[in-house]
C-alpha cells in the first residue's frame, strides 16, 4: 500500500517517538498492570481474610464461657492475625468475658481495652467502652472510669452511657451531677425498655 508524503512523514514521526519513548510507554503500561493486579490481589486478600476470621469466631462463639483457655487462644489467634476484621474486637470481648467469669479481671481489662481501641465498628467499641468503664467502677476506679465514658462513642449508647455515669456519681456522693446524668440517659433510653425503668427508679431514689 502506497502513502502519499504527508502520510509518510506522520508514519516516520511515529516511529521515531516510538523508539524516543517506548521504554517509558511499557513501563507505563506494566506500572498500570501491576497495580491492577496489586489492588485485585488486596481484595482477594481482605475477603479471604474475612472468611477465615469468620470460621474461627464461629467457633470461639460456640464455646462455653467456662472453656477458658481454648476462648482466649482462639481469640488471641484472631486479635493477632484478624486485627484488620471486625470478629477480632468481638472475639476479644468475648474472651474478657470468659476472663471476668474466671476471675481474671486483669486479662478481662486488657482484652476488653484491646477492642475498645482495636474495634473496626463504633458499635463494637462503644459496648467495650461501656464493659470497661462498668469494670472499673466495680474495682471503685471512680475517675478512670469515668475518664474512659467521657471518650467518643456510638451516639446511640448516649443512654447508657450517661446512666452509668450517674451510677458512678452517685456513690461518689456527687447527687446533683448524678441526678442531671440520669436525666439525660432518660431522654436518650427507649421509653419502653427496662433500662428506662431503672434508670428512672435510681433518679426517683435521689430524688429527683
Amino acid at each position: 500500500m502506497a502513502y502519499d508524503l504527508e502520510e509518510q512523514e506522520k508514519i516516520d514521526a511515529l516511529r521515531d517517538w516510538w523508539k524516543r519513548n517506548r521504554s517509558m510507554v511499557l513501563i507505563g503500561v506494566t506500572v498500570g498492570l501491576l497495580a491492577l493486579i496489586g489492588y485485585e490481589g488486596w481484595k482477594y486478600w481482605r475477603h479471604n481474610q474475612a472468611l477465615q476470621a469468620s470460621a474461627q469466631f464461629e467457633a470461639l462463639s460456640q464455646l462455653k464461657a467456662s472453656d477458658t483457655q481454648q476462648i482466649r487462644s482462639i481469640a488471641g489467634q484472631l486479635m493477632e492475625k484478624y486485627a484488620n476484621t471486625p470478629y477480632a474486637a468481638r472475639a476479644a470481648l468475648l474472651a474478657a468475658h470468659a476472663s471476668y467469669a474466671a476471675g481474671d479481671t486483669k486479662s478481662a481489662r486488657a482484652q476488653m481495652e484491646w477492642a475498645k481501641n482495636n474495634g473496626r465498628d463504633a458499635s463494637t467499641r462503644s459496648i467495650a467502652q461501656l464493659q470497661l468503664a462498668g469494670l472499673l467502677f466495680e474495682e471503685k476506679k471512680y475517675d478512670e472510669a469515668l475518664k474512659v465514658l467521657h471518650e467518643k462513642h456510638d451516639p446511640a449508647f448516649d443512654g447508657l452511657v450517661s446512666d452509668l455515669r450517674g451510677d458512678i456519681l452517685a456513690v461518689q456522693g456527687k447527687t446533683a451531677e448524678a441526678r442531671k446524668a440520669y436525666t439525660e440517659a432518660l431522654t436518650k433510653l427507649d421509653a419502653n425498655g427496662r433500662f428506662h425503668q431503672y434508670t428512672a427508679q435510681k433518679l426517683d431514689a435521689l430524688g429527683g
